[in-house]
C-alpha cells in the first residue's frame, strides 16, 4: 500500500512551508513515527514523522517551498528499501565506534578487542585544540565559559546537511591566504565567487515584519544608562548560594525582567496593543525574550513573568534558550507576548535602537557592560555601566510615559531592593534566600 505524506498545517494563517532538510535518503526503509523531514514555517522549524513502516520515495527537494497539504513523499508499506548503516555508539572517550554485527568473523572480533584494550589505557590529558577563532568569537567564548573542545564535541554531534557538504566541496583543497592572518584563513580565498542561497521562511517573515513595523508604527527610541555595580555586587555575594539552592546561575536577565514587570505596574500603557480600533492594556505581563537560534531570531515567551521569582525566571530563560539553539521551540511557546526584552550586549553591542515586535508597543534593549567614569557623591569613580534603550509606538505611548518608564527601570536596577516592598533584608527576599 502506498501512503502519502502531506504537509500538515503548522498553525493558523500559515499557507506554505519550506522543506528545510530530509533526515532520510530516498529509497531508504523508514519506521513508523520516525522523523523523516524538517519543515520551516514563518515561525518555527518542525519535524514530520513517517505514518507507517516501509520504503520512502521523496518527491520534493530540500529548499523548495510548498503549500499546506502538498504530498512531499510516499511510503510503500509492502517494500523495503536500503537498510541504514550500523548505528554508532558513543564511548566514554567521545569517539564513535560502529556496533559489531552478529555475522562478524573471529578475525574481525580480535582487532575489535585489541582496539577496546587500547582505549582502556590511560589517555593523555586533552589540550586545547588549535582552532582559528575570530577575536569577537573568542571574547564571547570566554564570557560564556566555552572552550574550543566544547565546540568540537558539539559539532561531532551536529547533523551534517546538504549545505555543509556543498561548503566543504567548494572549499576543500584551497590553501588559506596566510597562516598568520586568522581572519583571512577562515573565509577569504582570493577567488571572485559568491554564494547564493534561498531565504528561509523564517527569514522571509522576519523581513516582512520589520518593514511593516517601520511603515505602520510611529516608532521612537529613548535611552538611559544603568550603573550595574549594585547588581554585580549582589551576584558576586550570592551567586554560589543561589546556584546551590536553585541549581541555576544568577544572571542579568532575571533582574531586568523583574524590573520591567514592576515598572509596568506604574506605567501600564507600556503593556498595551492595538486591536482594530481599540487599545488593549493587559493586566498581566508575558515577556518575549529575543533569542538567536541557528536559523535566525526567535522570540519565545515567559508567561505571567510578573508572578515569577528570580529563580523561576532564570530557569525559564535557560529552558527557552536551549530549545531555541536546538530548534525545539514550539509555536505555542512563541505566540502571545506583551513586551519584549532583547540583549545585544552578548554580541558586544554598545548601543542600538531595537525594533518593536508587533503587535506589541514597546521593546527594551540591553547592551554590553563597560567600565565608565561615574559621578558619585561629587567624586569621579569607575563603575560598570550599561546603556539601555526603549523603542515604543508613539501612537499608544506618550513620550513622558516612555521616559518615566525607563527611568523607573533604571531606579530598580540600581536599587534592587525597590523591586520589593521589604525592609532590611530586601535583597535576600528578592533572591528567595
Amino acid at each position: 500500500m502506498i501512503v502519502e505524506i502531506k504537509v500538515p498545517s503548522p498553525g493558523e494563517s500559515i499557507n506554505e512551508v519550506q522543506i528545510a532538510s530530509w533526515l532520510v535518503e530516498n529509497g531508504e526503509t523508514v519506521e513508523k513515527d520516525q522523523d523523516i523531514v524538517e519543515i520551516d514555517s514563518d515561525k518555527a522549524t518542525l519535524p514530520l514523522a513517517s505514518p507507517e513502516d516501509g520504503k520512502i520515495t521523496i518527491l520534493v527537494e530540500e529548499g523548495e517551498t510548498v503549500e499546506i497539504g502538498t504530498v512531499i513523499a510516499t511510503v510503500d508499506t509492502e517494500q523495503k528499501g536500503e537498510k541504514k548503516k550500523a548505528p554508532v555508539k558513543e564511548k566514554a572517550e567521545g569517539k564513535p565506534v560502529e556496533e559489531k554485527q552478529p555475522t562478524e568473523t573471529p578475525v574481525k572480533e580480535k582487532p575489535a578487542k585489541e582496539k577496546e584494550l587500547e582505549k582502556t589505557k590511560p589517555q593523555p590529558e586533552k589540550s586545547e585544540p588549535d582552532l582559528v577563532v575570530s577575536p569577537l568569537a573568542r571574547k564571547l567564548m570566554e564570557s560564556q565559559n566555552v572552550s574550543g573542545q566544547d565546540l568540537l564535541e558539539f559539532f561531532k554531534q551536529y547533523r551534517i546537511g546538504k549545505q555543509d557538504v556543498e561548503f566543504y566541496l567548494s572549499h576543500k583543497g584551497k590553501t588559506p591566504a596566510a597562516k598568520s592572518s586568522p581572519v583571512a584563513s577562515t573565509r577569504w580565498t582570493g577567488e571572485r565567487t559568491k554564494d547564493v542561497n534561498k531565504m528561509s521562511m523564517l527569514r522571509k517573515k522576519l523581513a516582512q515584519r520589520l518593514v511593516s513595523v517601520k511603515n505602520e508604527t510611529a516608532m521612537l527610541t529613548t535611552f538611559n544608562e544603568v550603573n550595574m555595580m549594585p547588581i554585580m555586587n549582589i551576584r558576586a555575594r550570592y551567586k554560589e548560594i543561589f546556584k546551590e539552592q536553585y541549581g541555576i546561575g544568577l544572571g542579568f536577565m532575571s533582574f531586568f525582567t523583574k524590573a520591567v514587570t514592576e515598572a509596568i505596574a506604574y506605567f501600564p500603557q507600556i503593556n498595551s496593543q492595538f486591536e482594530g480600533d481599540e487599545t488593549v492594556i493587559f493586566n498581566y505581563v508575558d515577556i518575549s525574550i529575543a533569542v538567536s537560534g541557528p536559523k535566525g531570531l526567535v522570540v519565545p515567551v515567559i508567561r505571567n513573568a510578573e508572578m515569577l521569582s528570580l529563580a523561576e525566571i532564570e530557569s525559564k530563560v535557560k529552558e527557552l534558550a536551549v530549545k531555541a539553539r536546538e530548534n525545539k521551540i514550539t509555536l505555542e511557546e512563541m505566540q502571545g507576548g506583551t513586551f519584549t526584552i532583547t540583549n545585544g550586549g552578548v554580541f558586544g553591542s554598545m548601543l542600538s535602537t531595537p525594533i518593536i515586535n508587533p503587535p506589541q508597543s514597546a521593546i527594551l534593549g540591553m547592551h554590553n557592560i563597560v567600565e565608565r567614569p561615574v559621578a558619585v557623591n561629587g567624586k569621579v569613580e569607575i563603575h560598570p555601566v550599561m546603556y539601555v534603550a526603549l523603542s515604543y509606538d508613539h501612537r499608544l505611548i506618550d513620550g513622558s510615559e516612555s521616559v518615566s518608564f525607563l527611568v523607573k527601570v533604571k531606579e530598580m536596577l540600581e536599587n534592587p531592593e525597590r523591586m520589593l516592598f521589604s525592609g532590611k533584608d530586601g535583597i535576600e527576599v528578592l533572591l528567595g534566600l
